[in-house]
């Protein structure tokens, strides 16, 4: 593996701006997803690094700024157990005529509930690509995200925005859950992947509609659905008897913050090792472990924010590695910044 010349890296810069700007709800960026990403930048060697044009340098930071701006997806337990439950899912429901059963990943933000039901659509799609080689017009996953006070329409509409459908607004929900489905069966959609749904309420009429809608499309396409929200357990999507439902059909796979113990100090360790900095002494990170768990309270989101936004100073400041006094400047979400307040005892009396 080489780095690829600046020249031919970079001939068009609209091209970078047009990948970033993908997304995991439509077809094209899905399939760019489910790709993986682009292999990382070679670290150069001090002597290829003085050989390289003020303009090439350049180039050069600012692919490895890109490599460390990347999420990377580490294989937890979490995203293990995820995948395996929802692979077992779609077995048990290939063949099922009705009442096919789903999974629900619920936890608090930034425990890796969009990594995980993401992780396990890339696994079920290459399964597919690889039983149906050079069949370009199937769509083994769907992936859409519930939109803050979504109406019945409007979730209709983002599984049409996904398969690239046109939503006009003429367009009445029957035209364009028919379309929808229509495509979905006519492509081989296995998997359905639903995020956000913490934002259906079952206490009110505009949710409870949502709610109807995602069921008959579950009825309707021959698909194994997944569902992903905050703290869904106690969310008002299971309220009801369209909430008690949804628990009867779904299997629960909670996710919590990681304790401090082998696995996280496993996953700095791996994150250590996808930095790409020309002074950075290895293990620095793993020295750091309990302090990086106290910090971002064992939340694998925050613990990658900070470790990718502390590299990518470092290389714009020039320092080229990760300290502690660099992961301190790197502001996290307020739940991590917050001062945890211990609990008060209580007196015996």
């Amino acid at each position: 593996m080489t780095l690829a010349e600046p020249a031919t890296r970079h001939p068009a810069l609209h091209k970078v701006d047009a990948e970033a700007n993908r997304q995991l709800t439509t077809l094209d960026g899905w399939r760019k997803f489910v790709e993986g990403p682009p292999p990382p930048p070679v670290l150069l060697s001090p002597r290829d690094l003085r050989l390289r044009t003020p303009v090439e340098r350049d180039l050069y930071d600012d692919d490895r700024l890109d490599h460390h701006a990347r999420m990377l997806v580490v294989a937890t337990s979490f995203v293990e157990k995820t995948v395996v439950c929802g692979r077992r899912l779609v077995l048990l429901n290939r063949h099922a005529i009705s009442a096919r059963r789903g999974l629900m990943v619920s936890g608090l933000p930034g425990t890796g509930k969009t990594s995980a039901i993401t992780q396990l659509g890339r696994a079920h799609e290459l399964l597919d690509r690889a039983r149906h080689p050079n069949v370009p017009d199937r769509i083994p996953v769907l992936y859409v995200t519930v939109p803050p006070a979504a109406t019945a329409r409007m979730v209709a509409a983002e599984f049409a925005r996904f398969l690239g459908l046109p939503v006009r607004h003429r367009s009445n929900m029957t035209d364009i859950i028919e379309a929808v489905v229509g495509v979905c069966t006519d492509t081989r959609t296995g998997l359905v992947l639903v995020d956000e749904i913490h934002n259906i309420s079952q206490v009110t009429r505009a949710g409870a509609e949502v709610s109807d809608t995602l069921k008959y499309f579950s009825e309707r396409i021959p698909a194994t659905f997944v569902y992903a929200g905050i703290d869904i357990e106690n969310s008002e999507l299971l309220a009801g008897t369209r909430g008690a439902q949804i628990a009867g059909r779904f299997t629960l796979v909670p996710t919590r913050p990681f304790p401090y113990g082998d696995e996280w100090k496993g996953l700095v360790a791996t994150l250590e090792e996808t930095l790409l900095l020309h002074d950075h002494p290895p293990g620095t990170l793993v020295k750091l472990d309990r302090y990086l768990h106290n910090r971002t309270d064992g939340m694998i989101g925050a613990l990658s924010h900070a470790i990718r936004g502390a590299a990518i100073d470092a290389i714009l400041n020039g320092t080229e590695r990760v300290t502690k006094d660099g992961l301190d400047a790197i502001p996290l979400d307020h739940t991590a910044e917050t001062p945890k307040t211990p609990l008060k005892k209580t007196a015996h009396r």
